[in-house]
């Protein structure tokens, strides 16, 4: 941590600004849609009575996962399953059977809330290769009767493709638990990480007793707008309708160019990044997506989210930090992750100060010649909500042309308590 104080350079006048969207309704009544998508596939996934049935779950924080969960198992066991919950997050959780157990937990996931038992193991059967791509998948899984497959659909992170974070992944990383998540991702650094993983899970799917999986599509306000189940051949189809759809949701930033992005929030519940690719242009990986915008010149991330379980994969997308944020690493889980996505750069720290005040300052001394007027500072609370921001008076040139935004009169400024912390109003 770097102790001397900074000396704060002229601030620019900030503004308020809005983001209009057009937000899809949520789903009511989310048991009668998940009953009413299982009528639709019934026959085509039917199996024999007292079949064992591996619920593949993630580790994401999906909205309304336990009630869709419990829906899930409830209806397997009304046509005669038995179906029990396995874990399918690669190496989150600690890269061990008790932490993903743990894990399921937090989001609400246990034999109690969903009416059937919780599984783990991090033992994987080897089931063939493909293109030179060794397919893995969770024993318990695979000596199921059946799998299936319960995921958010959204862009991903690190690659684009016609699938991207949804079942295909989940077959392919998630059920390939430690093993299978590090060498796929290991793979990347010579080979197209999309194709990698496409046709890994393409082809565990096919290989494998997977009966349907459950696609989840989140509007922008983080609730459930739509539901699909599809049975194994056409998860695929789905998952890419899914994707369109999710793509067209995605926040982003309304500017091309910004000089310094103060973040109040990273996390795993926020990006699988901790802090999104897909909003800040930058991915540090050295297999990820290359996007030509925006270009952000620094990135100071202030706080880590404590959904994050002390897990910063990400946090070397950020130039500056405070100790708050490092403070609260578990140094531990985010190796696992980070070794796991054959990315150790995720977690690299960066220039670590006290308080916000000195980050900030410090992180103005690293920027192009500039003028009070033309600095471009945008200030958000995380890269998932970025329907209001703050913004410097250099923003608003283009902004004024925005059809979409909204700019509010007050000026604002950088407030700080007397430790040396932003006062955020987002």
């Amino acid at each position: 941590m770097i102790k001397h104080p900074m000396h704060m350079p002229e601030m620019p006048p900030l503004k308020m600004i809005r983001q209009s969207e057009t937000v899809p309704p949520a789903l009511s009544g989310i048991a009668s849609a998940v009953e009413g998508e299982f009528e639709k596939i019934r026959k085509e996934a039917a199996f024999a009575p007292g079949a064992s049935i591996a619920v593949a779950v993630g580790s994401r924080g999906i909205a309304n996962l336990p009630s869709i969960v419990r829906t899930v198992v409830s209806l397997l066991k009304a046509a005669g399953g038995e179906p029990f919950i396995t874990p399918a997050m690669g190496s989150h959780g600690g890269a061990n059977a008790e932490g993903q157990v743990a894990v399921l937990a937090a989001r609400g996931i246990s034999r109690e809330t969903v009416g059937a038992p919780v599984r783990a193991t991090m033992d994987v059967d080897y089931v063939g290769e493909v293109d030179g791509i060794p397919l893995h998948i969770d024993r318990l899984a695979n000596t199921a009767d059946g799998i299936v497959l319960i995921n958010r659909i959204k862009p991903h992170t690190n690659f684009i493709g016609k699938t991207e974070s949804g079942l295909i992944k989940m077959m392919a990383i998630g059920l390939g638990n430690q093993i299978g998540a590090e060498h796929y991702h290991r793979l990347s650094l010579i080979k197209d990480q999309y194709k990698i993983i496409s046709c890994a899970g393409r082809n565990l799917i096919n290989e494998c007793r997977v009966l349907f999986g459950v696609g989840i599509l989140e509007n922008q306000k983080h609730q459930t707008m739509a539901i699909k189940m599809a049975t194994s051949d056409r998860i695929e189809a789905a998952e890419s309708e899914l994707l369109k759809k999710a793509r067209a949701l995605l926040p982003s930033l309304p500017l091309e160019e910004i000089d310094l992005l103060v973040v109040d929030e990273m996390g795993k519940d926020i990006s699988g990044e901790g802090i999104d690719p897909n909003v800040v242009g930058r991915d540090v990986c050295a297999y990820g997506a290359r996007r030509p915008l925006p270009v952000v010149t620094r990135i100071f991330v202030r706080d880590l989210t404590e959904a994050s379980e002390g897990s910063a994969v990400g946090v070397g997308q950020a130039d500056f930090t405070t100790r708050r944020l490092v403070e609260k690493i578990d140094f531990d889980a985010t190796a696992a992750n980070c070794l796991t996505a054959c990315c150790p750069e995720a977690g690299k720290i960066p220039l670590t100060y006290t308080n916000d005040r000195d980050a900030i300052a410090a992180a103005l001394k690293t920027l192009r010649p500039y003028v009070i007027d033309d600095l471009r500072i945008v200030h958000i609370r995380n890269t998932m909500k970025l329907r209001k921001m703050i913004v410097s008076i250099g923003c608003l040139d283009d902004l004024t042309q925005h059809p979409e935004i909204e700019i509010q009169e007050e000026s604002l400024a950088f407030a700080f308590d007397g430790d040396g912390f932003l006062r955020s109003c987002l």
